[in-house]
């Protein structure tokens, strides 16, 4: 499906009476009881900064026998939070029942999670249960870092008519250590953005982090990139929770993450200029980090090479390779446009730190 046909997607500002940008949803990561609920709800009130009062009622979960949600029971706790506090709620669905059940008990938005994106069966039969339904629909981005699955979930949503529509950016799943849970990939949902102008996407820190000590870094990112909101996890008792208690903060926590956000709006009065900027600014920022790693990773693969030369005795430098490198990448970069003085200088820097690199690991 083209991208010119989302282009008569109703504005974020519409959705909902109130929603402003950036728009913020809070709440815990699982309703566990009506006085916990109600209790978050009711600290998350006070800050005046949220807009949608979030709360997961079904929770896939890897491995059974773990909590996986209170079921419909919760959805009667959520209406009564919004009786109560007069916020608007939402939660996740990942079922046709789960679709009718949150309309049922009035849910104002819902989104559908990572790994139900991932299945377009499931995302068709979603999709037209939503048929005729006029409610806020957002898709997370799906476990993998796969765009053309993410944007043919999207318009699948789109197809069955809802116009109220909206993504979730909330990392990938990576395989080894890393010091958050989920990979941003921030490339992803920048592509998506740009295949969609129109198509708000709010940020999801919580699960891209899965600790509470980054949340604040990430969020920022998230605005720094021009993502329309965030989905922040928030509990009265975080510690406590019954799933993910790592990731999610104390409401007190959540306001000074949000009155810490910095939403750039200075020297223009123009503000699609500065938002343009700022995106294109960190995007160089984005490309700059992945140049270090990439390099930091070059230089461990030379070091492994100077020791497969000093146990062989071979001379570190290589005249004849190096210099083949050098005319392949100059052709290379011509293609791409880049200068022939640009690719020698960079790759003649890159080879005496790799000669460097070669020499350390090779000294007795």
């Amino acid at each position: 499906m083209a991208a010119n046909e989302l282009k008569d997607l109703i504005p974020m500002s519409e959705w909902l009476p109130g929603i402003k940008r950036p728009l913020i949803i809070a709440g815990p990561c699982s309703a566990e009881s009506p006085e916990q609920l109600m209790q978050t709800a009711k600290e998350i009130k006070v800050l005046g900064q949220v807009d949608i009062f979030r709360a997961g009622i079904w929770k896939p979960r890897t491995f059974p026998n773990n909590f996986e949600g209170v079921g419909s029971i919760g959805l009667e706790w959520l209406r009564e939070v919004k009786k109560e506090t007069g916020m608007p709620v939402a939660t996740e669905v990942g079922s046709v029942k789960h679709v009718f059940e949150a309309i049922k008990y009035g849910v104002d938005l819902i989104w559908i999670g990572a790994r139900t994106t991932a299945n377009p069966f499931a995302m068709q039969e979603i999709a037209e249960a939503l048929q005729g339904v006029d409610i806020p629909v957002l898709v997370k981005n799906p476990l993998s870092p796969d765009l053309e699955l993410w944007d043919g979930g999207i318009n699948r949503i789109y197809a069955a008519g809802i116009r109220k529509l909206g993504a979730i950016h909330r990392g990938f799943s990576t395989w080894g250590k890393s010091d958050l849970r989920n990979t941003p990939h921030w490339q992803v949902p920048i592509e998506l953005k740009r295949i969609h102008p129109n198509l708000p996407i709010i940020g999801d820190p919580s699960h891209i982090c899965g600790n509470r000590t980054m949340i604040a870094d990430i969020a920022q990112r998230a605005m720094d990139f021009n993502l329309d909101g965030l989905m922040i996890e928030s509990h009265c008792n975080p510690d406590e929770a019954w799933s993910d208690a790592k990731q999610q903060v104390t409401p007190t926590r959540l306001g000074e993450i949000l009155s810490g956000l910095k939403i750039k709006t200075e020297h223009t009065s123009d503000e699609k200029f500065i938002r343009t900027l700022d995106e294109l600014r960190s995007q160089i920022d984005m490309y700059d980090d992945q140049i270090l790693n990439i390099l930091e990773a070059r230089m461990k693969i030379a070091e492994k090479i100077g020791l497969c030369k000093k146990e062989n005795n071979v001379s570190i430098l290589q005249t004849a390779r190096w210099s083949d490198i050098i005319n392949k990448m100059v052709e290379k970069g011509a293609g791409k446009g880049l200068s022939d003085k640009c690719i020698s200088e960079i790759f003649q820097s890159i080879h005496e730190e790799s000669i460097n690199h070669q020499i350390n690991v090779t000294r007795d």
